[in-house]
């Protein structure tokens, strides 16, 4: 079973806490906009994916099950 990273952008304040956590999946470019790199990131990934959507501190990342 699959699953992709979401990302709610009215949420989102690109504070970069995701790209700390997961820079292979996020990146907080020099206009200041969250980018999302690898919406469907590998299972090796995927703990650390979690690891974002806990620690973001708007709560706008999800993981959705595909």
């Amino acid at each position: 079973m699959g699953w992709r990273v979401v990302v709610d952008m009215d949420l989102c304040e690109s504070n970069a806490v995701c790209m700390a956590v997961l820079p292979e999946v996020f990146e907080v470019r020099d206009d200041d906009l969250l980018y999302v790199l690898d919406e469907t990131p590998p299972d090796s990934m995927r703990a650390k994916a979690e690891e974002a959507v806990a620690r973001c501190p708007k709560q706008a990342i999800a993981i959705v099950e595909a």
